[in-house]
């Protein structure tokens, strides 16, 4: 195992922790606990954990007080995944090679299941507050994952990423880079953002990391892109050409599979050169950008 292999591990091992934890609270109502846990131990990558607990930790921040930041993460962006699922919107009958969650519960409680999780995830988060180290710079970190899931972001993404499938708006750059920076890159970034917001980080660190994630997160999309035109279903875990299908902007739609991929390495290098001046201490988002833009699933 590498020692990016062991970090990834350790970061994994302290969220799962965290999550089980919050999971096991026994005034949630058992069906909706066993919806939302059903989701969230899918077999996800903790990928957006991981990043807010590196970025915590090149900032010479505790890591006490960046798990309940790392736990909600997990849950705002499985809750997306649960209602992306639905047939209202992706209409996905598989997540990670296991039946999608509606077609486990069904829609209702698929519904409540995510509106579950990303309530639960502020929950934890302003529980935590009164124990932060420092408590203004955690409410910092707290408003930049509410800024970067909510209105202004995410949802706003998925909101013209719908419209578009739709038939309303035109395949354009601006239209394209509009969905994806906030469909995908902009959860990622608030990840990061957070991890170094709660550690008190600078201001040339955190431009660092907001260019980091932004070039991290369009390399992030781009992968997924050719992977739903490349990729071996059984290791996506779910169907293959579906953004074909629906009529999906996707990179290798407006630019074609070669310049899509040639795309990718340029984002690639881009977020890892945003990090090098930190040296050493950035090496684990270097490695986990270069990892994820060759990742077969």
């Amino acid at each position: 195992m590498t020692a990016f292999e062991r970090q990834w591990e350790d970061y994994t091992e302290l969220v799962e922790l965290k999550l089980k934890k919050y999971l096991a609270d026994g005034r949630i109502h058992k069906t909706l606990s066993e919806a939302m846990a059903y989701s969230l131990n899918a077999g996800g990558k903790r990928l957006r954990p991981a990043l807010l607990m590196a970025a915590c930790e090149l900032s010479d921040g505790d890591l006490g007080d960046a798990l309940p930041l790392a736990a909600a993460v997990e849950m705002i962006h499985t809750y997306s995944l649960i209602h992306d699922d639905l047939p209202a919107m992706d209409d996905d009958d598989y997540r990670r090679g296991k039946p999608s969650n509606h077609k486990v519960f069904g829609e209702g409680i698929a519904i409540l299941a995510g509106d579950g999780l990303l309530n639960y995830a502020f929950q934890v988060m302003l529980e935590f507050l009164p124990y932060a180290r420092d408590r203004d710079d955690y409410a910092k970190a707290v408003l930049e994952l509410s800024n970067r899931a909510g209105v202004w972001g995410m949802i706003a993404g998925q909101t013209a990423d719908l419209l578009f499938a739709a038939g309303s708006g035109e395949p354009t750059v601006a239209e394209l880079n509009y969905i994806h920076n906030h469909k995908t890159a902009d959860l990622i970034s608030g990840a990061l953002l957070a991890g170094a917001l709660v550690a008190g980080a600078d201001q040339r660190l955190l431009e660092a990391l907001r260019a980091y994630g932004s070039f991290f997160g369009l390399a992030f999309q781009i992968k997924d892109d050719l992977l739903d035109l490349q990729g071996d279903a059984s290791l996506l875990g779910k169907s293959v050409g579906k953004d074909q299908r629906e009529n999906k902007l996707t990179f290798p739609a407006l630019y074609g599979e070669e310049k899509a991929a040639a795309m990718l390495r340029e984002c690639t290098e881009n977020a890892r050169a945003a990090l090098e001046p930190f040296g050493e201490g950035a090496e684990f988002l270097c490695e986990m950008a270069a990892r994820m833009a060759v990742r077969d699933h």
